[in-house]
């Protein structure tokens, strides 16, 4: 009788380890993903700030005209230049040179590099929706289209000189905020090189 009472009592105790074992492991998987979870809110709150602060919705994010002049259509935002909209026609008598027009949303810039547009960067497709981390960093850090590395530069008004200065954290932040927000069907027309 003592036998089996030793049996069973070793059996009890056996099970109540394997069954502490499995809710530890378990509690650790739950923690992990909670913290996961944090750590991507986290990343999504500190990219919307960066966005914010470093005045990203100016030039893309179309306007709409109040009494106060142009505020940001939120409806819109992040599209860059509304492509359903014509572009205003460029008045003859402004010198080209020392001179920079904006459009009056503010997503359209002439200069004598040229006719730029403001990106879509929205999560839809015709934005930054196929593109990964890296192809991110090179787009606003590097300076390159897409973020291509054989392709031409992003042309200005884009501050790359100031952006090349962010860190990894940083970018990584504003590229997983801009993955949350409303994507948006809007292909941006062609950068037009001077003259053309």
């Amino acid at each position: 009788m003592k036998t089996k009472l030793k049996v069973l009592s070793c059996l009890m105790f056996t099970l109540v380890l394997a069954c502490n074992e499995k809710t530890e492991k378990e509690e650790k998987e739950v923690a992990k993903a909670h913290s996961e979870t944090a750590t991507e809110e986290n990343l999504v709150t500190r990219g919307e700030y960066l966005v914010s602060i470093m005045d990203c919705i100016i030039c893309h994010t179309p306007k709409k005209m109040t009494e106060n002049g142009p505020i940001p259509d939120m409806d819109r935002y992040m599209m860059g230049f509304d492509s359903s909209q014509p572009l205003p026609p460029i008045p003859d008598n402004v010198p080209m040179g020392p001179w920079t027009l904006f459009s009056g949303d503010l997503t359209t810039f002439i200069g004598p590099w040229g006719t730029s547009y403001a990106g879509n960067i929205t999560p839809h497709e015709t934005g930054i929706g196929n593109w990964n981390l890296e192809q991110f960093s090179k787009a606003v850090r590097g300076g390159k289209y897409k973020g291509l590395e054989n392709s031409r530069p992003i042309m200005p008004p884009m501050p790359v000189a100031a952006f090349q200065h962010l860190t990894d954290k940083d970018v990584k932040a504003i590229f997983t905020y801009l993955k949350t927000i409303k994507p948006i069907d809007n292909v941006v027309p062609a950068y037009q090189p001077p003259n053309s």
